[in-house]
């Protein structure tokens, strides 16, 4: 089945990985008819959202003088793993809808879903 966009519709899926929450937003407001794409697209966004906001409060919180430098050392590593699950996670999402796959990520998947479904 075709998107909105004349692409095929997994292609359009993928795609709304492609930017995080920028590319999701793109494709959720401009795509009406594939409820598959609707839903890779809230779920790329409701993903990607949360997982800036970790980057942005953990920026926050290690900028404060001399006390950020403390928890920055603390909390590096675990930044490390979060990049690489950021990484990992866009790969994963792009293949899984490419191939056609509903692949549902827990919590953000679900609300996705139902709403895609509504």
């Amino acid at each position: 089945m075709k998107s909105v966009f004349g692409l095929n519709e997994n292609i359009a899926a993928a795609l709304s990985y492609l930017l995080g929450p920028i590319s999701g937003i793109i494709m959720l407001v401009l795509e009406r008819e594939s409820k598959f794409v609707r839903f890779h697209a809230l779920q790329s966004t409701l993903w990607f959202l949360f997982m800036w906001i970790i980057f942005w409060v953990v920026g926050i919180i290690t900028s404060v003088p001399f006390i950020g430098f403390i928890i920055g050392i603390a909390v590096w590593p675990v930044m490390w793993i979060w990049r690489l699950v950021f990484i990992s996670s866009r790969l994963l999402l792009m293949f899984k809808a490419a191939v056609g796959s509903e692949f549902k990520l827990p919590f953000v998947g679900d609300v996705a879903w139902n709403q895609a479904n509504k």
